[in-house]
């Protein structure tokens, strides 16, 4: 399926629900906007303002509200890997993507975060999207092949798996508050399970955004005035939203 037809599916699928709102390009731009706050707020509010402290008022409050509003990014991208999920051809190139992304910005996040262009202790964000993207998969081919009892056990454990590699590889971790990975893997099963009940979904993931800090909420409102197309005006822009991510971190890291 190219993506000619994979949009002549979304418009079929989403026609009858909404024909005007956000498409998956500008859900992606709108994310892009908020990830990029956390780069700013990291690694170029302190060459702007000087380094955040309680002598530097100015500087602190800049760098925290940049990294707060940044959190809205994170169900904003937990619902584009779960569409990616649904409407993908090839689930392992796919993850594929997510793995290489993910690999690409550990180095400049890495840096970013401790600087040190390695460290083991912190993983970057898209690491929890990569996480959620397994666990989606186990848990589908779970519920395809298992039923009952059996199921949900088996469903319970690999959710619990993928929380603890979030929490043990600290992936997205941040102000030792935002577990980021946790969050996203959060998010999807949301989608997962309540996809067929949108307000049902989009209440508990306004709940669920609320409750961790307020501003997730606010990126769950997005969602809700989505429509199922892709709206890309070129088949290449698709592939610059993979390289972004990376981009702004190896900016903000030869800027730190």
């Amino acid at each position: 399926m190219n993506d000619a037809e994979m949009e002549k599916s979304r418009r079929g699928s989403g026609a009858a629900r909404r024909r005007n709102g956000l498409s998956v390009f500008r859900l992606k731009v709108i994310g892009a906007v908020f990830m990029a706050l956390s780069v700013v707020g990291v690694a170029f509010v302190p060459v702007l303002f000087g380094e955040p402290s309680a002598d530097n008022m100015t500087a602190l409050t800049v760098a925290v509200v940049c990294e707060i509003a940044s959190w809205c990014a994170v169900p904003i991208y937990s619902w584009l890997v779960y569409d990616g999920w649904r409407h993908t051809h090839d689930r392992a190139r796919y993850a594929g993507r997510l793995f290489v992304v993910a690999c690409l910005a550990g180095l400049p996040y890495d840096r970013i975060m401790t600087g040190h262009w390695f460290d083991a202790r912190t993983h970057n964000p898209v690491w929890g999207l990569f996480f959620a993207y397994v666990v989606l998969v186990a848990v589908d081919w779970i519920a395809r092949r298992y039923a009952g009892a059996v199921r949900w056990l088996m469903t319970v454990a690999v959710i619990v798996a993928g929380v603890l590699w979030n929490v043990l590889l600290q992936i997205g971790v941040s102000q030792r508050v935002m577990y980021t990975g946790v969050l996203v893997l959060a998010f999807v099963m949301v989608f997962y399970f309540l996809s067929v009940h949108e307000n049902t979904m989009m209440f508990t993931a306004g709940l669920l955004g609320a409750v961790m800090c307020i501003t997730p909420g606010v990126g769950v409102a997005f969602l809700h005035y989505r429509r199922d197309e892709l709206g890309y005006a070129r088949p290449w822009t698709k592939w610059v939203f993979y390289a972004l991510y990376p981009a702004m971190l190896l900016a903000g890291a030869l800027v730190a």
